[in-house]
């Protein structure tokens, strides 16, 4: 079917839905569809603007209730085993603010943050052209913001493999190789731009990849289902290799920062975060990840003039 039009099928594969939940969804007249000649039919134009319709809805929701715990943050974006450790140790030693963080993805979380639905973005967005992460991104994503980028950590991202690598991967060419199974990153996540950015370089078309369309959203969910045998290989950070003791081979060394708006860098609650990141005790629970490079941890990498 048209890129501009899908079926039932079609979409219930683009909202990661069983099919008979679109049906429902149907009959509740909660989704935007047609019939023609008795089928049921879905103009991808007005299905994007449903589902941002309701993320938006949702995002204010929990906003509000952030709105009403004091010192309260929200925070969405992109996804590290460290920063939810990070999370966990400021809570022990800052109780009286909150970060409360959702796994969207870094292109979500900046199109959030130009949309005030979120203080705090989390990303690792490459350009390939520049070789900087994040900053080429901000006059698209985030054009009405004075943001301010402040760099956590540096990481190792890299191909995930199972034991003893039986596919012998050690590069993008190997994605299409007959019966690797890949587990993938959502759309917009810094990961999956990562990927699709190396397989045009190399002119690897998607279809290839047995499992592109299976998406997680997170790093260690990459790794799950690699531990599970339901994959042979996904892209994710060095620390998921070291807890769960999968082979690790290494592709791209990324900065993973937080953007935020100028005015909300000065609150008390960021440099809390900043102070826990940049402590001795945080960083000593973290130093058995390896691969993580704290060096500019805090430190501002760009910030809007004007």
């Amino acid at each position: 079917m048209s890129g501009e039009m899908m079926n039932t099928k079609e979409v219930a594969q683009y909202l990661g839905i069983h099919e008979k939940q679109v049906y429902a969804l149907i009959k509740a007249k909660r989704i935007p569809s047609t019939r023609v000649t008795g089928k049921w039919i879905f103009p991808k134009k007005l299905i994007d603007e449903w589902v941002e319709s309701h993320a938006k809805k949702g995002l204010e929701k929990v906003r509000e209730r952030a709105r009403r715990i004091e010192g309260a943050l929200l925070a969405c974006g992109s996804n590290d085993p460290i920063l939810d450790m990070l999370h966990t140790y400021m809570k022990k030693t800052y109780p009286e603010f909150y970060i409360f963080s959702a796994n969207t993805g870094s292109t979500d979380g900046l199109k959030a943050l130009n949309r005030g639905f979120t203080d705090i973005a989390w990303s690792h967005l490459l350009d390939p052209e520049s070789g900087q992460y994040n900053i080429p991104f901000l006059p698209t994503y985030v054009p009405d913001v004075k943001a301010v980028v402040v760099n956590l950590f540096q990481r190792e991202l890299g191909f995930l493999v199972a034991p003893e690598n039986p596919f012998k991967i050690n590069g993008f060419k190997d994605m299409g190789k007959k019966g690797v199974r890949f587990i993938n990153r959502q759309k917009g996540s810094g990961t999956r731009v990562l990927l699709d950015h190396h397989l045009k370089e190399l002119n690897i078309p998607a279809s290839l990849i047995e499992g592109y369309d299976r998406e997680v959203y997170t790093h260690f969910e990459v790794g799950l289902s690699i531990l599970s045998q339901e994959a042979d290989v996904g892209i994710c950070t060095v620390a998921v290799a070291k807890l769960l003791g999968l082979p690790f081979i290494p592709i791209a060394r990324e900065s993973f920062d937080m953007i935020l708006d100028q005015g909300t860098f000065f609150n008390k609650g960021i440099q809390a975060f900043i102070e826990t990141l940049n402590s001795r005790e945080f960083r000593k629970t973290v130093e058995p990840m390896g691969a993580y490079d704290f060096k500019y941890s805090g430190k501002i990498l760009y910030s809007t003039q004007g």
